[in-house]
């Protein structure tokens, strides 16, 4: 016998009897029922009184509402709650101030003529504000009615560790006072002024925070490059930005860029500023000139950064920051399940990529 048919003789051997056990030892690797003895199926079930939770009216309704509906930003915030809210049966009320910029009074307004309802079963907001909501959050919790917070962040808010938050840290806007500074380092330039323009005067401290995190950030890499002292960056007099006019908002700008006569880069923090920034870079016909990065990406910032007239612009996944907040509060209403924060993080885009985003409504 040779070797070779003697191994097949024995492989032959060996596999008799593996294939008489076979079916003794056979898996299939599908689980239909936990190690503690209750059914997957029966498990992922909707608890019996989720619906009549709080109103006892047969449904869960949400109310989700916004400092800002009047520039598109939080469009995918919205189709984001939508989704979430579709696949839980869940009735949702989409709201916000009409304002294309920063409305907190217009919100409020809004919040406290909704948490009148007694319907309202969970409640979504943003917070850009620090303080101003505290009541609202009392008043809710104490009929026990959840709350979550979205997009901007208050660390002061009341019962703060007991709220889930969904969005972007502030200082992801590093991201974008580094690419800044690499791009006018890149560009040749040996010297200028660098801005940070922001309307500073609304208040709205998740913004500001984000002009900081940017400049400090545009600071640091032009300091390690060893080139700081060839350029002025200006974040104004508290880093905050330099202010200019939210009511002429694009001439505003136009004319702070003008005024120094000398400006090299430029970084705004919000999607009302930004889209303002990149105007004025088109009006002035600078966009070989200035290096311009910003903040969101909606649709007129996506078609700048086409045209060259901003070099790119950070988006914060606000698509994200509706269908999270609806999925935790329903967890805790339906799984009792604490409040988890999701962070949304940065995505810096720039021409190479930006036709890759916004396909579904994501951004």
């Amino acid at each position: 016998m040779t070797p070779k048919t003697m191994s097949a003789a024995a492989a032959a051997a060996i596999a008799v009897p593996l294939a008489f056990a076979a079916p003794a030892i056979a898996q299939t690797g599908a689980l239909d029922k936990a190690v503690g003895g209750y059914s997957f199926e029966d498990a992922a079930k909707e608890a019996p009184g989720t619906k009549d939770f709080h109103s006892k009216d047969g449904r869960l309704t949400f109310a989700i509402i916004t400092h800002t509906a009047g520039n598109g930003f939080f469009d995918p915030t919205y189709v984001g709650a939508k989704v979430a809210a579709d696949a839980f049966g869940i009735n949702l009320l989409m709201l916000g101030s009409e304002a294309p910029v920063d409305d907190i009074p217009r919100q409020i307004e809004i919040i406290n003529q909704v948490i009148q309802d007694p319907t309202i079963d969970g409640l979504i907001i943003t917070t850009p504000q620090a303080g101003a909501y505290n009541d609202i959050v009392n008043t809710m919790l104490k009929r026990g009615v959840p709350v979550a917070t979205t997009n901007s962040f208050d660390p002061t808010l009341a019962h703060r560790s007991r709220i889930s938050h969904t969005g972007q840290d502030a200082s992801a806007a590093a991201i974008g006072g580094e690419a800044l500074a690499r791009c006018v380092l890149d560009s040749g330039a040996s010297g200028g002024t660098i801005i940070f323009p922001n309307t500073t005067t609304l208040g709205n401290v998740e913004v500001n925070n984000r002009i900081t995190a940017a400049f400090e950030a545009t600071v640091k890499a032009l300091n390690d490059a060893g080139k700081l002292g060839n350029f002025k960056v200006d974040a104004g007099p508290e880093n905050i930005g330099v202010d200019v006019d939210a009511k002429n908002i694009v001439g505003s700008i136009t004319s702070l860029i003008e005024s120094r006569g000398d400006v090299v880069g430029a970084f705004a923090a919000n999607g009302f500023v930004t889209p303002a920034l990149g105007d004025a870079i088109a009006q002035l016909k600078i966009g070989d000139k200035v290096c311009s990065y910003g903040f969101d990406l909606g649709p007129a910032q996506q078609e700048q950064i086409r045209t060259g007239a901003l070099d790119g612009s950070l988006g914060q996944q606000p698509f994200l920051q509706g269908f999270w907040p609806v999925m935790q509060l329903y967890l805790q209403i339906d799984r009792g399940i604490a409040a988890a924060n999701l962070d949304t993080r940065a995505q810096l885009v720039t021409k190479e990529g930006v036709d890759q985003v916004g396909k579904r409504f994501e951004n």
